[in-house]
């Protein structure tokens, strides 16, 4: 089995590049402020108040700066980011859907953090308390099909 990552094919990329970035932001911050609504009310995302968050999904050529205002995320893209979380969207979804830990993807180097390590500490710490099956419901059943698609395409790749 060939260990590369798997990446997004470029013919699923290409229509991405006529998706103006503001809207690509908006619907990424709607469906977050949807899922984690808990976490936004309980305080667990106030480490981003006032803080620039840069999520780039290097293999999809996208990137989304969001922070947080009073119990909801925002899209923001007036500033430097504060911290920057970036890799290939399929390390994305293993860390999401739990098939690997954020700490394993972190320490090979998967997924990077950069920025104020402080932030960097709040944010690994919060994506390590998640239980994907509280936030993302029966949305998660479909996400484990999409990794496993990318799984199918790697042992081929």
């Amino acid at each position: 089995m060939n260990a590369a990552i798997p990446e997004l094919p470029p013919i699923l990329t290409f229509p991405m590049n006529f998706v103006p970035a503001m809207l690509n932001s908006t619907i990424l911050v709607t469906v977050l402020n949807k899922l984690l609504v808990d976490a936004l009310q309980d305080g667990e995302l106030d480490f981003l108040s006032k803080k620039i968050l840069l999520i780039k999904i290097q293999d999809a050529g996208l990137e989304f700066q969001l922070t947080k205002v009073g119990d909801r995320l925002i899209v923001c893209d007036h500033r430097s980011p504060d911290i920057s979380i970036e890799g290939k969207l399929y390390d994305f979804l293993l860390l999401i859907t739990r098939h690997e830990d954020p700490d394993t993807l972190f320490f090979n180097r998967r997924l990077r953090l950069s920025g104020s390590t402080e932030l960097g500490l709040y944010l690994k710490n919060f994506l390590d308390s998640l239980e994907p099956e509280e936030y993302l419901g029966s949305f998660l059943k479909h996400l484990e099909k999409i990794v496993q698609l990318f799984e199918h395409r790697r042992k081929f790749v």
